[in-house]
């Protein structure tokens, strides 16, 4: 017998101790066999029994094989072993009990030829030839290769007979080689009637049956491995993971397949458990950050709604309390068959006209006291409603709605009150139809967890509504409602308020007629939001209006405002700031003075230029200024000379601010909007409002416009007389004259009497030349000016007084009087109504 060929190439005595050989067990046990005679002498000496000793066959065959058992010792380095001595005693035992008993096993201790012990376990038989010569056949392995394999095949029994784990072996027909009793319990069967079947054939459903034996076979086939499948299980009582595995022997033969079944059932509904909670979880945060970023009822309401299908829903429908649909006060009433009630939001899987019956948008709506309805409504708990017969009595038995709802499939419905404060708001209706789960408690919880939050959203959303409208009213209230026509001037503007109630406040503008046909125009923006900003924004206008009625220069008005200090505060111990921008511009000289206080530079348009295009200026190199409130800064007033037709331009930062950009580009932008043709003011505002940014800042934005011409031809007159006696007569004459002129005889006597008193208290005083100007425009001006500076004051006079009664005089009979400075003297004037 010979076992050449059996080692691989490369593998050589020993080889294999660390790793394994490809092939049959045989070639991983390495069965080496001996034939001897019955004397002990050595017959055959296989190759395997010289790979497993060391000794070859021609140093062994003839010999005896007694000198190869007992411990081994070692042979000196580069020195060859001697042969074996044989062992009489040895051999004669072992001869003995194998003619006695005709076999023999055990273990035995031999010697390799470099020394050392190598142990076997050993059998020998005795046979006989065929002619009759009796000889022994020996085979031997080692025990530590043996001991190997029977510790895997102990391991493989201990994993069949004690693993809580389904294991099974199937053979290359899918058919169960062998089953442990875990997997027999789950399948429901004893072991033993596993054996030799297919999966067809021990489970009872069919379809899962074809879908495993599919699976095994891809395995089988592909050698693929399925690693913790999760299925139901066969009778439907849970779940269990598969993994299935090719098994190939060490000549890469293919076995069978291996297969481990757990039983992950609560693994599975774990998992669901959590699954469910982190739906309801987004479900949540999806409501919530729909229904957080509006400030609106009607629009939260919607997309309440519109959020719950199809994820918890399949129609939604909410149902408030009419007056909160308009930022009403919370219905603190008892709610009656009679409450006005009206459907604001809604969500549907599909529409369709019973659908539309049922929700539709906007419509109102009532409910009996007595339904589920009324009672959420009176109550504030929540109703739940899974069978035909409870749907069927939502209402009255004849309601078309409740048909409808019927009719498109309604199966399950919960009503959960929409609350805020104690007080409840309306309803959220939510139903599911054929083809899904109907409700159960936790989907009651949830729903009453989304409505508590919606109800709040809600509130909020009436309470900013109410907010926003009682800012906007104050804020209304204080801008101007009309502005006033004046000589050689037009106007346009805009306000714009933010886009929510927190956003409504401090832009604001006005248009001020001076003295001497002048016009006053200011811009302003208070820092903050809400009712506070709108009436500091009030105080501020009423105080620059007022300063505006003493005819100061742009800086001194500016520089008095912001010494206001607490008096403009929203609050005592908080300070204010505001920034703003002050223009006078005088049509008869066609002079415009701007003072800014930290405000955006206006723009200047220039009448159009030869190709019809105007151009626009930022008067970017003007003084900025301080914001007002800040104290301390200082303010200069720069003078213009503009060309008639110039269109200044004064706005807030709200038309120019963006998320997006700086606020440079917003400048840009302006400009460029400005210098296209322009076919009115009232245009022109509204192309800059439509070109403002979406994404800007949601801040409210006051825009003025103002065309700055001159008075009509003819519409002015002025003289300069000499400090001398016939200065009065000189006057009356030019007023009577000029007067006549203007076809307005009417005023003759009264304006010649005025300005002889004026002139001649110039006269008494002053000393100087006196200058008298006349301006017919919307009414008839009258200006008498001297070198005197100090203004003149108005006297209580007796009957016995001769003098002191030239400003009683004038502030009697003019419609309004006053004195302003110059930078050579005073100017009084008076103004007279037109016939």
């Amino acid at each position: 017998m010979s076992a050449s060929g059996d080692t691989p190439p490369g593998e050589g005595a020993g080889g294999g101790a660390g790793r394994p050989a490809r092939g049959t067990l045989l070639d991983t046990l390495r069965v080496a066999v001996v034939m001897l005679d019955t004397t002990g002498r050595v017959l055959l000496w296989s190759p395997l029994a010289e790979e497993v000793l060391g000794w070859a066959g021609e140093h062994i065959v003839g010999r005896r094989v007694g000198g190869l058992f007992g411990p081994g010792h070692r042979v000196p380095a580069g020195r060859p072993a001697p042969p074996p001595v044989p062992s009489a005693k040895e051999a004669e035992r072992m001869l003995g009990e194998l003619l006695r008993d005709g076999r023999w096993d055990g273990i035995l201790s031999l010697r390799h030829r470099d020394g050392h012990t190598v142990q076997v376990e050993a059998r020998a038989s005795l046979l006989v030839d065929g002619d009759g010569r009796p000889f022994v056949l020996a085979s031997m392995v080692e025990t530590s290769r043996l001991r190997t394999l029977e510790h895997d095949l102990a391991a493989l029994d201990s994993l069949f007979d004690s693993s809580p784990l389904g294991v099974a072996i199937f053979d290359n027909d899918l058919r169960y080689v062998r089953v442990n009793d875990a997997l027999a319990g789950m399948n429901g069967l004893p072991a033993a009637d596993h054996i030799g079947r297919t999966v067809h054939e021990v489970m009872a459903d069919t379809k899962a049956a074809e879908s495993l034996s599919a699976l095994q076979r891809d395995v089988l086939e592909t050698g693929r491995p399925v690693v913790d499948l999760v299925s139901p299980a066969p009778r439907g009582n849970g779940h269990r993971s598969l993994s299935y595995h090719r098994l190939v022997d060490r000549a890469g033969r293919v076995l069978g397949i291996s297969a481990t079944v757990i039983d992950v059932t609560e693994r599975v509904e774990s998992e669901a458990k959590a699954e469910r909670a982190r739906r309801r979880l987004a479900l949540l945060n999806d409501v919530g950050s729909r229904i957080a970023g509006h400030l609106d009822v009607r629009r939260n309401a919607e997309e309440l709604a519109a959020a719950l299908v199809p994820t918890f829903c399949d129609y939604s429908g909410v149902v408030l309390h009419s007056q909160l649909a308009d930022g009403g006060e919370l219905p603190y009433a008892a709610y009656s068959d009679s409450t006005p009630m009206r459907q604001v939001g809604v969500g549907a899987i599909n529409w369709n006209a019973d659908v539309v019956r049922v929700i539709r948008p906007g419509q109102a709506v009532s409910f009996d006291r007595k339904s589920p309805f009324g009672e959420v409504l009176a109550t504030g708990r929540p109703q739940l409603m899974n069978t035909h017969d409870e749907l069927s009595h939502l209402t009255h038995p004849d309601d078309p709605k409740v048909r409808a709802t019927l009719a498109i499939g309604v199966r399950s419905m919960i009503v959960l009150p929409l609350r805020a404060h104690g007080v409840v708001l309306g309803l959220l209706i939510v139903s599911r139809a054929d083809g899904r789960e109907p409700f159960d408690q936790e989907d009651v919880a949830l729903g009453m967890e989304l409505a508590d939050r919606a109800g709040a959203a809600l509130d909020n959303a009436r309470l900013y509504v109410r907010e926003r409208e009682g800012a906007l009213m104050l804020q209304r209230s204080l801008l101007p409602r009309s502005t006033p026509a004046a000589p050689g001037v037009d106007v346009a503007y805009r306000y714009v308020p933010g886009s929510s109630a927190a956003e409504v406040g401090g832009d604001w503008f006005d248009v001020l007629p001076l003295a001497g046909g002048r016009v006053a125009f200011v811009v302003g923006d208070v820092m903050g939001h809400g009712l506070g900003a709108a009436a500091t924004m009030g105080r501020l206008r009423t105080a620059v209006r007022t300063l505006a009625a003493l005819d100061m220069k742009p800086d001194e008005l500016l520089r008095r405002v912001g010494e206001l200090g607490e008096d403009l505060a929203q609050r005592p111990s908080e300070g204010w700031m505001a920034t703003a921008v002050y223009a006078v511009y005088d049509p008869a000289t066609r002079r415009c003075a701007i003072a800014q206080a930290g405000h955006p530079p206006p723009v200047l348009i220039a009448p159009d230029d030869d190709g019809g295009h105007p151009r626009a200026r930022l008067l970017d190199e003007l003084p900025p200024g301080v914001p007002l409130g800040v104290g301390g800064g200082r303010f200069e007033t720069t003078e213009l000379d503009v060309p008639d037709g110039t269109v200044l331009v004064l706005y807030t930062d709200g038309l120019i601010e963006s998320r997006r950009h700086d606020i440079g580009t917003g400048l840009e932008r302006l400009r460029a909007t400005l210098s296209r043709p322009l076919d009115s003011l009232e245009d022109a505002c509204d192309d800059l409002l439509a070109t403002m940014e979406p994404g800007r800042e949601p801040d409210d934005v006051a825009l003025l416009m103002a065309r700055l011409g001159t008075l009509p031809s003819g519409s002015t007159e002025a003289w300069t007389f000499p400090a001398e006696a016939s200065a009065v007569r000189l006057a009356r004459r030019r007023v009577r004259d000029t007067l006549a002129e203007w076809e307005l005889p009417e005023l003759i006597d009264v304006t010649v009497l005025l300005v002889s008193e004026l002139v001649t208290n110039s006269l008494r005083y002053a000393h100087g030349p006196i200058g008298v100007r006349m301006v017919r425009g919307g009414s008839l001006l009258v200006e008498v000016s001297d070198p005197l500076p100090d203004p003149p004051r108005e006297r209580t006079t007796t009957a016995e007084d001769e003098g002191g009664r030239g400003l009683q005089l004038v502030a009697g009979a003019s419609r309004r009087w006053g004195t302003r400075h110059g930078p050579l003297g005073k100017t009084v004037w008076f103004e007279l109504a037109l016939p």
